[in-house]
């Protein structure tokens, strides 16, 4: 291109990555470009043409890539105006696998091979983008989304931080056999809530703090003369400098802790976060909400707590707090305020303290059992029970039923409805002891229909909420073993995954409902939740988180770790659409209201840069059913 024309930088200054290049390297690449023509039908670029020689950006039409004798929807590419192709080929220095051909009139502009390595060792974002495309797509948008949402967020440093970054002070410590009055004197000179005894080494043996004072030495009479490790929290929670803030927020918030220490590798203290420290970062009410709920005293307390958590929710997703945290923090406040629920119904039905009461546990399962619960969630739950010597199964159960209505009933005025298809502990069917829990799972593995798999497949997601968590853990390794290697099931299980295909089109960017929206649920999550589950299940995986399920499966099936990163990047983005979609259209709802949000979206709302991670999104989508179709033969 002899000269660069106005019209060319506002071009490449629409799309990403061009978007962010330096000013340099941007002039650097419009002087290399050449602009090429293609009629429609025209081929582009082929397998037979060998190697890749150039580096295509599509100015204006559209284009579709195929593999060789795959022309269904489902094996198609498309590409549109911004988008750019093969990465991967000129990456490897080998021939392109599909046969691009020009859909429509097509304009591209072109780079030769060489000039593409050349801007790689110049431009770092071009490098980032090719090497990490829908990561580094993903976090563009993010970042857009958190300018977005300014107004609302202060600037404070994210939940994501590493605790190196949160620490305030060096930790105070002392010797094991230290005098409790030497111990407060300290305290008081320095003006900090929290000694620590430590040994030689410096790695943490016990927490003293002042709420420890009341308890531990006032009530039971002991004098300031006894040494620390007499008063002392033994073994307090410990994470590294590189965990993640939002990390000691979940362990604060689910166990009642104030205080986490910080430890290196080798054990030794590095410092302590107390409470004050993190939820100073963003101002928002986790501790007290998680207190409250630990302490309310009747139902109509928890149902304005529910309120209080998602209107927190509303408050982290303006902030900017990731996908995967928040889906995190809303599973745990939710988990928090379900086991209250059920502690004070069990109450009120004189069933706690019974030796029933002991040998009971309440299952979550679906999205709460994945731990990736929204604002708008109903309910999915079991019983699990082993009744006591002198009661049979039956009796146990007859008891147990009123009581789980009661709290499946109150669940639902604190914002979770009733599940439609039943699937609540309420249900006989659904209230089992721990042999017919094996009964049941053992009929679906061995002998469950295609049908009957397919409605059964959230049973597979379980985990223990509440009660002897022994027996979800026992359930748990029983079915890891019974599932992993059972050909048939597992066949099944992919063959009705593969029935739910990622809505990409042939004949425009996407497939819509007959409400010309997308279900970035049932279409845009369910493959990567699906795919997820199986490979788990195949793996020998106890994990229920569908990230967990696809790190931990990854090595046992073989699938580069750099492939699943992507994959994990797209469900964490139709994840962030799925919570912005219900965080806009909350904020003049009722509560009632916010219960019935709906997950469809019109994909021609988005901004250019979200409709193209979209796309790419349930591309990965494709890319794990294929994995999915290549294991079990589909």
């Amino acid at each position: 291109m002899s000269a660069i024309h106005a019209s060319q930088l506002t071009f490449f200054a629409a799309h990403a990555p061009f978007d962010r290049f330096e000013g340099a390297h941007q002039v650097w690449l419009l002087e290399r470009l050449k602009l090429a023509y293609y009629a429609k039908g025209e081929v582009i670029a082929s397998p037979e043409q060998g190697k890749s020689q150039r580096f295509f950006i599509i100015k204006q039409g559209l284009v579709r890539g195929a593999r060789q004798g795959e022309e269904s929807s489902d094996a198609v590419i498309e590409l549109h105006e911004g988008e750019s192709f093969p990465v991967g080929a000129l990456l490897a220095g080998r021939a392109v696998t599909s046969t691009y051909r020009a859909a429509e009139d097509v304009f591209c502009f072109e780079l030769d091979a060489a000039d593409f390595h050349k801007l790689l060792e110049l431009s770092p974002v071009f490098k980032d983008f090719c090497t990490r495309r829908i990561t580094a797509l993903f976090e563009q948008s993010h970042q857009a989304m958190r300018a977005q949402f300014a107004q609302a967020a202060t600037e404070q440093q994210s939940l994501s931080s590493p605790l190196s970054d949160v620490l305030r002070r060096e930790p105070v410590t002392c010797t094991p056999d230290t005098a409790l009055l030497e111990v407060l004197r300290t305290m008081r000179e320095l003006r900090v809530h929290d000694h620590h005894g430590a040994d030689a080494q410096r790695k943490p043996l016990g927490i003293f703090t002042l709420n420890d004072l009341l308890g531990r030495v006032v009530l039971p009479g002991l004098t300031t003369d006894v040494p620390i490790s007499q008063v002392m929290s033994p073994e307090p929670m410990a994470l590294p400098p590189t965990a993640p803030a939002y990390e000691a927020a979940m362990a604060m918030a689910r166990a009642g802790f104030r205080h986490v220490l910080v430890t290196e590798a080798d054990g030794t203290l590095r410092g302590i976060l107390s409470e004050r420290d993190l939820f100073s970062l963003q101002r928002v009410g986790l501790r007290q909400i998680s207190g409250a709920l630990r302490q309310a005293s009747d139902v109509e307390t928890l149902v304005g707590l529910s309120r209080d958590i998602r209107s927190l929710a509303r408050n982290m997703m303006a902030q900017g707090v990731a996908a995967e945290q928040l889906t995190l923090f809303i599973s745990t406040l939710n988990d928090l305020l379900a086991a209250r629920l059920i502690e004070l119904e069990c109450s009120a039905s004189a069933l706690t303290g019974t030796p029933l009461y002991d040998n009971l546990c309440w299952l979550v399962m679906g999205s709460g059992g994945r731990y990736e619960q929204t604002l708008n969630t109903d309910q999915d739950n079991a019983l699990i029970f082993t009744p006591p010597p002198g009661m049979t199964v039956d009796e146990a159960r007859a008891i147990l039923l009123p009581v789980a209505l009661r709290i499946n009933q109150a669940m639902a005025r604190c914002g979770f409805p009733l599940c439609k298809g039943n699937i609540m502990a309420s249900n006989p069917k659904w209230c089992l002891s721990l042999e017919e829990w094996q009964e049941v799972f053992t009929k679906w593995v061995d002998r469950g229909s295609p049908e009957a798999l397919l409605h059964a497949s959230i049973f597979f997601d379980f985990r223990a909420l509440a009660g002897q968590r022994k027996l979800a853990e026992t359930l748990r390794s029983w079915l890891a073993q019974l599932a992993r290697g059972n050909s048939r099931f597992l066949y099944q299980m992919a063959a009705n995954a593969m029935r739910n295909r990622p809505p990409l089109g042939v004949v425009r960017d996407f497939v819509l409902n007959d409400a010309k929206r997308i279900d970035l649920k049932l279409n845009g999550l369910a493959p990567f939740v699906d795919a997820a589950r199986i490979f788990s299940l195949a793996a020998g995986v106890t994990q229920t988180s569908t990230i967990q399920r696809l790190r931990q499966s990854a090595a046992a099936l073989h699938v580069p770790a750099a492939e699943v990163e992507a994959w994990i990047d797209a469900f964490l983005f139709i994840q962030m659409l799925r919570l912005r979609h219900h965080y806009e259209a909350s904020a003049n709802l009722s509560e009632a209201e916010i219960a019935q949000l709906d997950n469809l979206i019109d994909p021609a709302a988005l901004n250019e840069l979200d409709r193209r991670i979209l796309k790419e999104s349930f591309r990965q989508a494709r890319k794990v059913q294929a994995k999915l179709a290549l294991d079990y033969q589909l």
